[in-house]
This record gives structure tokens, sequence and C-alpha cells, in this order.
């Protein structure tokens, strides 16, 4: 029996799905991951229900801070994060060899 293209697990994105995506993509650039922090602007696309849920799963993020603009638009803004190494955060060198004496 053929299946249809919706069949087939070929679905439409949902509008949250979308959005979060764009702002998750926009946080996650590099030019947004070498300035840490970003713009987000509302599209007309944007549904209202979509747009608040999106706001408060950032605005719930305890490393992200979230600033509303005049525009509409928000501010995400984050630290920059230390990444630890196994030896408890110490650099771990390499012992450099001598160069042969000849």
């Amino acid at each position: 029996m053929a299946k249809t293209a919706n069949q087939k697990g070929n679905k439409e994105i949902s509008g949250m799905e979308r959005l979060a995506l764009r702002a998750s993509s926009m946080i996650n650039h590099p030019v947004a991951q070498a300035q840490r922090w970003v713009t987000i602007h509302r599209l007309d696309t944007d549904g209202d229900r979509e747009w608040e849920e999106v706001l408060g799963v950032i605005a719930s993020t305890d490393e992200l801070e979230l600033t509303l603009n005049d525009d509409g638009s928000v501010t995400v803004r984050w630290e920059q994060q230390e990444v630890e190494v196994a030896g408890r955060g110490e650099p771990a060198f390499e012992r450099e060899e001598e160069a042969a004496p000849f």
C-alpha cells in the first residue's frame, strides 16, 4: 500500500518548534558566543503563546539573563562558562624534551 508524504513522517514544524530553533541558533551563533549576548526579535509569524513560552524557558535558565527591550525584542546575555579539566581545573603541562647537544 502506498503511503503519502505525511504518512512517511514528513510533518510540518510547529510554530513553537520553529521559534525555539530560531532562538537556539541565534544564541549558539559564533558571533553571539564571542560577544556573549544576542537580541531576538519577535516575527509576525510568532504567536503570543509561543513567544511567551520561549521567553519563559529562557528566563528560567539560571545562566541566561533576559532583558525586555522597548521595541518588543529581548536581549539575552550570559557569562563565560569556565570549563574544568580532569585535573580539578589545573592546566596540564607536558614536559618539553631537551634539545640534543649536537
